[in-house]
């Protein structure tokens, strides 16, 4: 008899392990704090990487839908100077292995692959505790409590899952980003679209750099990169638009107009986006019926790999549940063995923020990207 599954948190990953469960013809549940799907954005483009992200939508069954997604020629990428002055140009040939979506477009995706009420919507978790034999009780802020005899925490960098396995906790990176958005670029912002131009856009120099991504529709998302403590950013007011906004361009004195104009112009608040990274080599003991995936489990600095490395896991931990029916202890047993060294060496190939930011930039990069 195959065991009922809780999972909390419907981001890529746990979605993609709920996905994978119902092609097998086993019931999932999963508890997510946001009200709807559409209660925040859900962040910009994703390259889906050929030998996780895409693997994992293909055990799930959804490589054709995910092809529908893809945003063709988004894989160039370009580098400028502070003056706008390009450094480097790759543009998208068709060849590449990493096909870039919409995050928030892939997520419906998995979402409509679910059975209606697989999602419970405004279910934060408050608490979870250990009742013996495997069975776990998770408390939400209403009152209510699930009871299950396989919880995964699928609740990203600050689970409360984890909690049950590790005392672990994110450390900051010392690095930050601000997020903001023009939207209509080609038509509403035609200097910024042409300077990000087709794919992404970097400009890089020691503590701080700005990146852009062109989206759907011309929309230009950009992440401002300060390597500044978080008191500095403690002292900014985000809540106010304006002022958040000139309090971050004056980091990019001396930097061409058109290129602060990405944040300048930003058409929606800034959002401050601290880095946290999970020790490295993060892992745990096995312990009965409760495992983690994704950011959970393992979080690093962003390099592309989270969001793949999460559906890649709930893929995984499906297969995993579905070759041992009613035998949840080696089911997680056997997906532990391969998660553990399969999360080392994606923290061993992450790259360093403090090197991308660092005194050698944005030549080290251009070298990289040689070869050399």
């Amino acid at each position: 008899m195959t065991t009922p599954v809780t999972i909390i948190g419907a981001g890529l990953g746990g979605l993609t392990l709920a996905r994978v469960l119902h092609v097998h013809g086993i019931p999932a549940t999963v508890h997510e704090a946001e009200t709807s799907s559409s209660a925040r954005t859900q962040g910009g483009l994703l390259d889906i990487r050929d030998y996780n992200g895409q693997p994992a939508l293909e055990t799930a069954g959804l490589t054709e839908e995910f092809r529908e997604l893809i945003l063709e020629g988004r894989q160039a990428m370009r580098l400028l100077d502070l003056d706008g002055n390009l450094l480097l140009d790759v543009p998208d040939d068709g060849t590449g292995g990493n096909p870039e979506v919409q995050r928030g477009e892939l997520r419906q995706l998995l979402l409509d692959s679910l059975p209606a009420g697989t999602v419970r919507w405004g279910h934060k978790v408050s608490g979870v505790r250990a009742l013996g034999e495997g069975r776990h009780e998770v408390t939400f802020a209403d009152g209510a409590t699930a009871t299950t005899s396989l919880l995964v925490g699928a609740d990203g960098a600050w689970s409360r899952v984890r909690r049950l396995l590790s005392g672990a906790t994110p450390e900051y990176t010392g690095i930050s980003f601000v997020e903001t958005h023009l939207f209509d670029g080609d038509t509403r912002h035609p200097a910024s679209a042409k300077t990000v131009g087709d794919g992404a856009m970097m400009v890089l120099e020691p503590g701080r750099g700005i990146l852009a991504h062109r989206e759907r529709g011309g929309n230009l998302h950009t992440w401002v990169m300060l390597a500044r403590p978080q008191d500095w950013f403690a002292d900014i007011d985000f809540t106010d638009r304006a002022g958040a906004t000139a309090r971050i361009v004056r980091e990019f004195d001396g930097w061409a107009p058109h290129l602060t104009a990405l944040v300048t112009a930003g058409e929606t608040s800034p959002v401050l986006r601290a880095i946290h990274t999970l020790p490295p080599g993060h892992r745990w003991d096995r312990t009965p019926g409760v495992t983690l995936l994704g950011d959970a489990a393992h979080l690093t600095a962003p390099n592309g790999e989270g969001a793949n490395l999460a559906m890649y896991d709930g893929a995984e931990l499906g297969r995993a549940i579905a070759a041992h029916p009613g035998d949840v202890e080696a089911a997680l047993t056997e997906y532990e063995q391969a998660l553990f060294p399969r999360s080392a060496a994606a923290e061993a190939e992450a790259p360093d923020l403090y090197v991308m930011l660092g005194e050698g930039t944005p030549h080290n990069l251009i070298k990289a990207f040689a070869g050399s």
